[in-house]
C-alpha cells in the first residue's frame, strides 16, 4: 500500500505531535507500508532549511516532500501555513496514493488535502490531534466555528474515519455530530528509552543543587494551554518545602515574560530554572533525573512528553485535560489533580512527603508503558485500518461501475 501523510509541519518547534508523525510513518515503513510525508518548511517563526518544490528528500530517514510556506509578518496568516506549491503538487500526484492520512485541522495544508481527496475520490482518514476537543474549540471561538461550519465540516464528514488518541477526545468529537465514525488508537514511543544510571546526579550537578534535592520538571512548549498559571502558584504554596522547579521549553517572548512575572509573584523565582528548549541527551537527563514530571494542561489530546516520562520511570502529575489522564489514573501510573491551584498543591505536597512511594509508582509506570505503548503494535492496528479503507473503497467503485453499466 502507498499512503501519504499530510501535516502542516514536522518541525520540532511544533511539539510532540510532529515527532509522533515521523515515528508513526517510520513504524509503518518498517512493516512494509510505502508511507511518505507531505508538509511545509514551517519552523515556527522561521523556516526549515530543506529542499523544496516537490522533490522527495529523506528527513530523519523518512521520504518527505517539503513545500514553501507563505511567511508574512502577520502571525495568524503565517500559522495558517498556506502553500500554493503544495496545492499544485498534491492535485497532480494524489492519484498515486491508495489513501491519504491527514493530520491536524484549521490549517491550509490539512484542509486542502481533504478537499482534493474528496474531489478526486481518494479515501482518507484524519487525525485532529485534539483540535476538536471542547477547550480547543473555545479558543478563537468565532473564527473556528465559522471555519468548521463553512469548510471543515464537509471535509470531516467526507473522511472514512476520524482517528482520536484517547476516549476523552472521542467523546468530544461525538458531540459535534460528524457523519464519519471514530476509532481510538494511542500514539507511542519512538524507541525503548536508554536508561542513564547517573541521571539524577548529573542533573543536580548541572543545576548546582544538593545531591538529594527534590526536582519537579515541566517539559513542554510554553503556551497558555499548558496550565502554568495553576502549577506555578501551587508550587508557591509550598515555599516552606525544599524543591527546585525546572521549566524546559520555549514560547513567544511575551508569554515567557508572563511566566517570569508569575514566578516572581508566586515567590519561587529563586528556586526555578528556565532552561529553554532541550533535546537529545540533555532532555533524557532532565526527564530521568527529576523526581516528578508535571503537566497541568487545560487540554492535551494525548501528551507525548508524559509518555516519555512514564517510559523511564519518572512519576507524573497530570490534570484531567491531558489525554493520558484516565490511563494514568486507572493503572496507577502517577497522580491526577483537578485543574485548580489547591488540588495541584495538595498532590505536590503528598509527593514531596513520600518520594520513595513516588519512585515505586514510576517503576510500575515504566513496565506498563513499554508493554502497551510501542509503535510496532500500534502500527499493526493502523495498517488494518488502511487495508479496510482501501478494500471498502475498491468495493464502492466496483458497485458504482456496475450500476453505470445497468
Amino acid at each position: 500500500m502507498k499512503i501519504l501523510h499530510v501535516i502542516p509541519s514536522i518541525s520540532p518547534a511544533r511539539g510532540g505531535t510532529s515527532r509522533a508523525i515521523i515515528d508513526m510513518v517510520r513504524a509503518l515503513r518498517d512493516r512494509g507500508i510505502d508511507a511518505e510525508i507531505a508538509t511545509t518548511n514551517d519552523d515556527g517563526d522561521g523556516l526549515l532549511d530543506v529542499p523544496l518544490g516537490g522533490k522527495s528528500t529523506l528527513y530523519d530517514s523518512i521520504p518527505t516532500y517539503f513545500f514553501a510556506r507563505f511567511s508574512p509578518q502577520i502571525s495568524a496568516l503565517r500559522e495558517f501555513a498556506f502553500s500554493g506549491s503544495f496545492t499544485t503538487w498534491l492535485f497532480q500526484h494524489i492519484g498515486e496514493y491508495e489513501a491519504i492520512h491527514v493530520h491536524a485541522l484549521f490549517s491550509y495544508t490539512s484542509t486542502v488535502a481533504m478537499a482534493i481527496a474528496r474531489f478526486r475520490g481518494i479515501p482518507y482518514i484524519t487525525t485532529p490531534h485534539g483540535l476538536l476537543c471542547e477547550w480547543s474549540l473555545q479558543q478563537s471561538v468565532q473564527k473556528k466555528q465559522t471555519y468548521l461550519k463553512l469548510i471543515e465540516r464537509a471535509n470531516l464528514d467526507g473522511a472514512r474515519s476520524i482517528h482520536v488518541t484517547c476516549q476523552q477526545e472521542r467523546e468530544d468529537v461525538a458531540t459535534l455530530g460528524f457523519k464519519s465514525p471514530t476509532f481510538v488508537l494511542p500514539l507511542a514511543l519512538t524507541d525503548t528509552p536508554v536508561q542513564i544510571p547517573d541521571a539524577a546526579t548529573r542533573l543536580r550537578q548541572s543545576l548546582n543543587c544538593a545531591p538529594d534535592e527534590p526536582i519537579i520538571l515541566f517539559l513542554s512548549r510554553l503556551h497558555y494551554k499548558k496550565g502554568l498559571e495553576y502549577l506555578i502558584p501551587a508550587l508557591g504554596r509550598l515555599r516552606d518545602r525544599r524543591f527546585t522547579f525546572v521549566i524546559a521549553g520555549n514560547g513567544t517572548p511575551a508569554y515567557e515574560a508572563e511566566i517570569q512575572a508569575l514566578l516572581v509573584t508566586s515567590g519561587i523565582e529563586q528556586r526555578t530554572r528556565m532552561v529553554g528548549f532541550v533535546e537529545g541527551e540533555r532532555k533524557d537527563v532532565l526527564i530521568q533525573g527529576a523526581n516528578l514530571f508535571a503537566l497541568t494542561s487545560h487540554s492535551e489530546n494525548f501528551g507525548i512528553s508524559v509518555l516519555e516520562a512514564l517510559a523511564v520511570g519518572t512519576p507524573v502529575l497530570v490534570t484531567p485535560g491531558v489525554g493520558l489522564a484516565t490511563i494514568v489514573s486507572d493503572n496507577s501510573l502517577g497522580f491526577v489533580a483537578d485543574l485548580d491551584i489547591e488540588s495541584i498543591a495538595n498532590v505536590l505536597d503528598c509527593c514531596l512527603d513520600d518520594l520513595d512511594r513516588a519512585k515505586s509508582i514510576g517503576t510500575h509506570a515504566r513496565q506498563f508503558t513499554l508493554e502497551h505503548f510501542n509503535w510496532d503494535r500500534i502500527a499493526g492496528e493502523l495498517i488494518q485500518v488502511y487495508r479496510d479503507l482501501v478494500t471498502n473503497n475498491a468495493v464502492s467503485r466496483s458497485e458504482i461501475a456496475a450500476r453505470a453499466h445497468q
